[in-house]
């Protein structure tokens, strides 16, 4: 006497797509806080402070969320069949 097996309350590519829409809003607050985390860095005194490592760093974030933007924009748009495509071939 097995139990049947449990549905799943999600398909996995609807599932998948809705988390992918989570980490697209989520993506502003990870730039803001990654852009401002060179704010927290501490020069040595002895040294001068040096601005090309920080320079480097925020083009490196910025080259970043572009890339990640364009490959969740390019997941989220997709064409899937939706309901509308389905209601139509019945």
């Amino acid at each position: 006497m097995s139990r049947p097996p449990r549905t799943v309350f999600l398909e996995r590519r609807t599932y998948r797509r809705r988390r992918l829409a989570d980490a697209a809003r989520l993506l502003p607050v990870i730039g803001a806080l990654l852009l401002l985390f060179p704010l927290l860095w501490v020069p040595d005194p002895d040294q001068p402070a040096s601005t090309g490592f920080g320079g480097l760093y925020i083009f490196a974030v910025w080259a970043g969320l572009i890339v990640a933007a364009a490959w969740m924009s390019r997941n989220l748009t997709r064409s899937e069949p939706d309901a509308t495509e389905k209601e139509r071939s019945e």
